[in-house]
């Protein structure tokens, strides 16, 4: 009676709980792992940016001989904070068409 509630029982359940342990923390090391690897998928990048001029009052505008149109986010955010200091009046918003929708999505906006 000794051996069966001293020895036999607890350790059926030690090593239920062992194996169980071991199985609930390698089924989170892969969800964990199936999650990083849908969040870190490659994006959509655009394939231009445009940059959008608003005036004071928050309506698009134009300024003439600007350049609006750029093949890269950075050379169009360093243009754009270029634009601002040259034109402090003006907001500046970066843009681009992306394939899935019809509207502009603004990146950055200054």
């Amino acid at each position: 009676m000794v051996v069966l509630f001293g020895h036999t029982i607890p350790g059926g359940f030690l090593s239920f709980f062992k194996i169980a342990g071991e199985v609930i923390i390698l089924g989170a090391v892969f969800l964990f792992a199936l999650a990083w690897l849908l969040k870190a998928r490659p994006h959509n990048r655009p394939k231009k940016y445009s940059v959008v001029v608003f005036d004071v009052y928050g309506k698009k505008s134009e300024i003439v001989d600007i350049r609006t149109e750029f093949k890269t986010h950075d050379v169009a955010w360093s243009f754009m904070k270029q634009y601002k200091e040259t034109y402090p009046l003006y907001n500046f918003a970066m843009v681009a068409t992306l394939s899935k929708k019809d509207r502009p999505t603004i990146f950055r906006y200054i």
